[in-house]
């Protein structure tokens, strides 16, 4: 049996340890955060990103630094993540990409999107949309299936993120045709070499492809998801415009490391939503016809599983054989 003496210290330190918990997450937080964006710079999870980060060092007075770790579908910002300190100051600004596509687009990832990761809240939604350089000579997508038709595995398409991969994948699947993929590490890059001529066609994030389309450099033919966007209202969806029953969506989220502490979890799911309500994540949402879309935690946790599951059955559907 424990002496007086010993039970006395044990009890001071669970009670200090528990006071120390409580410090923590009332205190947090109390130096910058790291977001950590697994695309380059000026992309859509990049801009959005930044546009959050703006809010919430309006809130707390916190710098937020932005960290690009593009490469690999977003494998090695996740992995950075992944084994980061528990603390709440390492953050990942994930998207399907890295939460629900990639355990279905690699045979082996050195990270596990739900055993090493807190879920903290979504932030986004959007569609994409589908554009050809200039000069191929399509201005409609029934032309574009037309002309690939005409020279099957002439046509190439780039890909930055596994959205814009399978969307596309998913395109040649559903319109039975025979393109050719060409991967980068992120959707700017891949637009780079569109606007180059150096790939025929990719479906993109709005945010990479749009300001291409109005300087003229791209041309854009329509949207990936299931209604028109508000931002480019004349744009058919691919569905409406011959590939009946195509939708293809994309979304961006925050988790923490594996282990954080629950009161900093919700902490920081606070300072998110509050962010997507900011002045500058407006603008963007204004600008990109992207949707703010947050939820709880454990909601988080319950969509990501869905959104595997779904995920798995269009890779599936379009044919893609694990990397």
């Amino acid at each position: 049996m424990l002496d007086r003496q010993v039970l006395t210290t044990y009890l001071i330190a669970a009670v200090m340890a528990g006071a120390g918990a409580a410090a923590t997450a009332q205190d947090y937080p109390a130096k910058p955060i790291t977001f950590v964006v697994p695309f380059a710079a000026g992309s859509a999870t990049d801009v959005l990103a930044r546009s959050l980060g703006q809010g919430i060092t309006a809130e707390t007075k916190q710098n937020i630094v932005t960290d690009n770790r593009p490469g690999a579908s977003g494998i090695i910002a996740a992995q950075l993540v992944a084994k980061a300190a528990p603390d709440g100051y390492t953050v990942i600004i994930a998207t399907n990409t890295t939460h629900a596509a990639n355990e279905h687009l690699f045979k082996k990832l050195p990270y596990d999107a739900v055993k090493d990761f807190a879920p903290v809240t979504t932030l986004a939604r959007g569609g994409q949309v589908l554009v050809v350089n200039p000069r191929v000579p399509v201005h409609t997508v029934k032309e574009l299936i037309a002309l690939a038709r005409r020279q099957p595995g002439k046509l190439t398409f780039g890909g930055g993120s596994s959205s814009s991969r399978v969307a596309s994948e998913l395109f040649q699947q559903m319109a039975g045709l025979k393109l050719v993929h060409v991967p980068y590490k992120s959707n700017p890059m891949a637009v780079t070499d569109l606007v180059g001529g150096h790939i025929d066609m990719m479906i993109t994030d709005v945010v990479t492809g749009l300001p291409q389309v109005r300087a003229g450099k791209l041309r854009a033919l329509a949207v990936s998801s299931p209604k028109r966007l508000p931002i480019v209202p004349d744009l058919p969806t691919i569905d409406e415009a011959g590939v009946k029953g195509y939708e293809l969506t994309f979304w961006f989220a925050a988790y923490l490391p594996a282990k954080t502490p629950p009161a900093v979890v919700e902490r920081l799911r606070e300072l998110f939503v509050n962010a997507t309500r900011s002045a500058p994540a407006q603008t963007f949402f204004k600008s990109t016809g992207i949707e703010p879309y947050v939820m709880t935690s454990e909601a988080l946790a319950k969509f990501q599983a869905s959104e595997s599951a779904k995920w798995a059955k269009v890779i599936k559907a379009a044919g893609i054989e694990p990397e």
